[in-house]
C-alpha cells in the first residue's frame, strides 16, 4: 500500500471514530436534557436551550457525515470493483500477497 493510501485509511479510522465519539456526546447530551426537564430557573432554562440547539446542530453535522463516509465507501468499493474486472490477474495476485503477509503474522504470534 502506498504511503497516500494508509494516510487515508489512518483519516477514515479517525472519522469513524470521531463519530462514535459524537454519537456517545449526544446521548448523554441527550439524557442530561432529560435529567433537567423538571429544573427551573432563567440559567437552566438558558443552558437547556443552548444545549438543545448545540444538540441539534451536532446531530445534522453526525448526519451529513455518515452520509459522507458511506458515498465514499460506496465509490471505493465500485472502483475496486471495476479494477478487479479490468485487471483480474493483479487483483489475484495482491490477494494472494496480502493472504500470505497476513499467514506470516498470524504465524509469528
Amino acid at each position: 500500500m502506498d504511503k497516500l493510501g494508509a494516510t487515508t485509511s489512518t483519516v477514515d479510522i479517525t472519522k469513524e471514530k470521531l463519530m462514535d465519539d459524537l454519537k456517545i456526546v449526544v446521548a448523554d447530551a441527550e439524557e442530561l436534557l432529560k435529567a433537567t426537564a423538571n429544573q427551573t430557573g432563567e440559567r437552566i432554562t438558558a443552558a437547556r436551550v443552548k444545549v438543545g440547539e448545540s444538540l441539534q446542530a451536532a446531530k445534522t453535522r453526525l448526519s451529513n457525515a455518515q452520509v459522507a463516509v458511506i458515498e465514499k465507501t460506496r465509490a471505493v468499493a465500485t472502483a475496486t470493483d471495476e479494477y478487479v474486472h479490468v485487471n483480474p490477474w493483479q487483483a489475484i495476485g495482491i490477494a494472494a500477497a496480502v493472504g500470505i503477509l497476513f499467514g506470516v503474522v498470524i504465524s509469528r504470534r
